[in-house]
Formats: C-alpha cells, sequence, structure tokens
C-alpha cells in the first residue's frame, strides 16, 4: 500500500492524539495513516472526513456514505483499540475471520500498549468499514 499520512486539518483531533500516552500514540498514529491508506486505494470510498465522535478520533465517508465510522481510542484496560459501530456486523465478522486477536464485544479491536497493528488483517476491517453500506 502506498503511505498515505495527511496533515491533521483539524487541532482538536491533533491534539486528541497528542494526548495519548507513549508507546500507544505509535499505535493509533498507524491506524490513522492506515484508515487513509485504505481509503485512498478502495474505489468509491471518497473523501474520508476525520473529526472527533466521543472526544476520539473518528472518520466518516461524508460525500459517498459508503462508509461506517470507525473510532480510534484508549479502552479502559488501557491500550488502544480501533471502534465500529456495536449495531454493525463488522466486528463480528472480522472476529470470524481473526480469532486471535483481542475483541471488546461487537465495539472494538483491542491492542496492547506497545503492539504494533497487524496491518494487512486491520486493514480488512478498515476496508470492510469504509464500504459498509455500498454492500447493503
Amino acid at each position: 500500500m502506498d503511505k498515505v499520512d495527511p496533515q491533521f486539518a483539524d487541532r482538536a483531533v491533533a491534539d486528541a492524539f497528542a494526548a495519548f500516552p507513549n508507546p500507544a500514540r505509535a499505535g493509533v498514529l498507524r491506524l490513522r495513516a492506515l484508515i487513509f491508506e485504505v481509503a485512498a486505494g478502495t474505489p468509491g470510498v471518497g473523501r474520508v472526513q476525520e473529526t472527533l465522535k466521543w472526544g476520539q478520533p473518528a472518520y466518516l465517508t461524508p460525500d459517498t456514505k459508503a462508509g461506517s465510522t470507525l473510532r480510534l481510542g484508549r479502552p479502559k484496560t488501557g491500550g488502544y483499540a480501533i471502534y465500529a459501530h456495536c449495531r454493525t456486523s463488522l466486528i463480528s465478522d472480522f472476529r470470524g475471520l481473526f480469532p486471535q486477536f483481542t475483541y471488546d464485544g461487537n465495539r472494538a479491536v483491542l491492542f496492547r500498549d506497545q503492539d504494533r497493528p497487524p496491518e494487512e488483517q486491520i486493514a480488512l476491517l478498515i476496508g470492510a468499514a469504509l464500504t459498509y453500506h455500498r454492500k447493503r
């Protein structure tokens, strides 16, 4: 995949990333870059809007409305996570493919602070989320 890592358009989003402790910050920044990389390489996704939802960085497809929102955050248990809307089948479908990962119900894939996200597998989750409404 081509590396796509846009500058922050929103200072509040940049501040949210700055608030992540090290080394979790490196993991969420890599997930952020991966979201933009997958979006750029996936036809029909369109522009990805980066904003805050519930104080967490969130990614939407406002122009095409092709996707379901993804969020990046820090679970109460520590580490970091990529969250999908709990009323979608995104996490349960992903769990069916990759049961070896740690999950928070139908909401999130969890990572320990020091873990680098498994990019090849997480890219599948991101692609499914960014195109979720196109398939329905």
